[in-house]
């Protein structure tokens, strides 16, 4: 069993050194958060990315990474496939882990995820960085307090035109490819964080020449009575807008809604209870890395917000829905 440091500020390591570990470390830059080493497969990779951010240590592997004694939590940044693996690599190494959304590839490797972490007794979180940002920790205060009434509906988007280029991650079923895993994941999170889990799921897809799904679309049953849809899409844009539909009111979030956004409250009338405005910094990935810190320093295992049994479940979630529409990665 892993001993929990108690810190005021958690060291990070980031492991992979792609465009989305780029983002994070800007903000963790952004927000004062220590960032203690980065490791790559490539030492180049490794050395440029420590420059860019000065970052103490650059490691030539992962391996070295992990078992850097400066490092307290790593921040896996790696393709979907890698995620169980590399995640169970720094927990065996007595790491906590932030992981890059969705948590893993698969329900059974989120699983071992879950399993690994609760072994150690480390932190696993997964990096659903939305859940995390300002307006979203307002909008729960505003559905707890029942100013909108029953809630009756919800609906989002994740729509973007990426590329069309077979090779693309996005197209690349070997990559964990499609518009579910790395867009749907959002709209699918948010709901879940606003209804709980869906008491039955209905999805449809259209597939791309590579087998990926191009474009998903959910509709959600929950208890209670109330349904959810979403819609996510890797070749075209849409509004990419969220609402919370209430028998006394509802919440309208902006455009873009999982990047930190406005939002107002509306009663049937068309009166306007509120109307927020955000004030960040950044992109807004700095509020997980600080929950997480915060988790560690607290000697917590577990996050509050997005609790690692709701992650597997939503792993679990997103295989049903790639069985409904057709999906299935190599190897299983």
């Amino acid at each position: 069993m892993a001993t929990l440091k108690t810190m005021t500020s958690a060291r990070w390591g980031i492991l992979a050194t792609g465009l989305i570990a780029h983002m994070f470390a800007a903000d963790l830059r952004t927000a004062g958060l220590p960032i203690a080493a980065v490791g790559s497969r490539r030492e180049t990779a490794a050395r440029e990315f420590a420059r860019e951010f000065e970052i103490p240590h650059a490691h030539s592997s992962y391996e070295a990474l992990v078992a850097d004694p400066d490092v307290d939590i790593v921040y896996v940044a790696t393709p979907h496939p890698m995620h169980a693996d590399n995640a169970i690599l720094a927990l065996e190494a007595g790491k906590h882990v932030l992981i890059e959304k969705p948590f893993t590839l698969t329900g059974p490797e989120a699983e071992r995820v879950r399993d690994a972490a609760r072994a150690h007794g480390l932190l696993a979180m997964e990096a659903m960085w939305t859940r995390y940002l300002p307006h979203m920790a307002r909008i729960r205060e505003i559905v707890r307090s029942r100013a909108l009434g029953e809630i009756r509906a919800v609906f989002a988007d994740h729509t973007q035109r990426i590329s069309t280029d077979p090779a693309h991650r996005l197209n690349a079923l070997e990559l964990g490819g499609g518009a579910l895993l790395d867009l749907g994941i959002y709209p699918l999170s948010f709901i879940w964080d606003m209804l709980g889990a869906p008491t039955g799921v209905t999805a449809r897809a259209r597939l791309s020449e590579t087998g990926a799904d191009s474009e998903v679309a959910t509709i959600f049953t929950h208890e209670g009575g109330a349904l959810s849809t979403s819609i996510s899409a890797a070749r075209s844009a849409g509004p990419n807008t969220a609402h919370i539909v209430g028998t006394d009111a509802r919440i309208d979030i902006d455009r873009v809604w999982y990047n930190p956004a406005s939002f107002r409250v509306t009663t049937p009338d068309g009166r306007i209870l509120e109307e927020y405005v955000p004030e960040v910094t950044g992109r807004g990935m700095q509020y997980q890395a600080m929950a997480a810190a915060d988790l560690i320093a607290r000697g917590k295992t577990d996050s509050e917000l997005l609790p690692l049994d709701q992650s597997v479940a939503i792993m679990h979630l997103l295989d049903e829905i790639r069985a409904q529409v057709g999906v299935r990665y190599p190897g299983e």
